[in-house]
């Protein structure tokens, strides 16, 4: 089968960063579905595993987080899916990746695709839509049904691929939703997908949320980097919480954290599968609540570009847009040649 994968770790621009590669096909056994991949998307944590470090791979290593496909086989213990259903899913960072024409993962993670959308749309939403819903849902305990209709949420990053779905279900949740951008069209791109308030993160933060008339707010979700840590922690309401799902390294001070009794959370989207977790089905039943709120027309897909087909080359072009900060949604490629 074709794939795209790398020997060895290097820069972007490296002609063999990413390279055109022919590789066996997998066997689908137990609980895992045989998946022919149709798109792909590109994330921040496709360059992070990617990037310049020691070390080579023999056979070419495979990346890759989001993908939808059509199931061509299905392991023996297989109970949520047959060959022939069209699925979409953000896999699992300790196996193999996305970026091939046919990949094995675990039915678990793996959700039908919203019929309303083609492979290349639908393609955009796992990886993100998984971290938005667990960073909202599960870590900060806000209530998907309303119970916390009105309440203020402070999304940094809201023009990026978390962020954007991130928008759309807070609004779902009946939340206040301040989203940062930093530019005339990512702006843009928040308020049209719901943000009632927009902010710019390159400048004072607490000056603009108060003046947008919040002394502090109920939630905040760090979707990009934790620079912005002591602004968070200045508007984060007395016994609010706030998630993020940058890096664990930053500089953090933790004493006004503590005498606001605010809580932390931590958001990584491949807990469940790494862990093998109990629970590891809810990213099953997560995905397929967002196909249902697409096909009833409550969300809709964040891809803003797509590339074809998928190949060494074009992989490469989307690695360097989402290097360089410039995608706004979600970087998708589609077909293989």
């Amino acid at each position: 089968m074709k794939a795209v994968g790398f020997k060895r770790y290097l820069p972007i621009t490296d002609p063999d960063s990413f390279l055109d590669v022919e590789l066996e096909k997998p066997v689908a056994k137990g609980r895992d579905v045989l998946v022919s991949v149709k798109a792909i998307a590109v994330n921040p944590v496709d360059t992070k595993v990617r990037a310049p470090k020691e070390g080579s791979e023999d056979p070419p290593r495979v990346i890759g987080y989001d993908a939808s496909g059509i199931v061509e086989a299905v392991g023996d213990e297989v109970e949520l899916f047959s060959v022939g259903d069209e699925v979409f899913y953000a896999g699992d960072i300790t196996r193999s990746g996305s970026n091939a024409e046919c990949q094995l993962m675990d039915e678990r993670i793996v959700g039908r695709k919203p019929a309303k959308l083609n492979f290349a749309q639908a393609a955009a939403l796992p990886l993100t839509a998984i971290t938005a819903y667990e960073s909202f849902f599960d870590r900060l305990g806000i209530d998907i049904g309303g119970a916390n209709k009105g309440e203020s949420l402070l999304i940094i990053g809201g023009g990026g691929g978390v962020g954007s779905i991130g928008i759309q279900l807070a609004k779902l949740a009946g939340l206040t939703v301040i989203a940062t951008a930093s530019r005339r069209k990512s702006a843009e791109w928040v308020t049209d997908l719901g943000a009632d308030f927009v902010i710019n993160h390159k400048h004072d933060m607490v000056e603009q949320v108060r003046a947008a008339g919040f002394k502090y707010v109920d939630h905040i979700a760090i979707f990009n980097d934790m620079s912005h840590w002591s602004t968070c922690v200045e508007l984060i309401r007395p016994q609010g919480g706030i998630v993020t799902i940058d890096n664990t390294d930053a500089d953090m001070p933790m004493a006004a954290m503590k005498t606001k009794c605010a809580s932390l959370h931590w958001e990584f989207m491949f807990a469940r599968s790494m862990y093998t977790t109990p629970d590891m089905i809810k990213q099953h039943e997560l995905l397929n609540f967002i196909a249902d709120g697409i096909d009833k027309g409550d969300i809709k897909t964040t891809v803003n570009e797509i590339i074809s087909p998928i190949n060494a080359e074009n992989l490469k072009k989307a690695h360097a847009l989402v290097e360089r900060g410039d995608a706004i949604g979600k970087v998708v490629l589609a077909d293989w040649e």
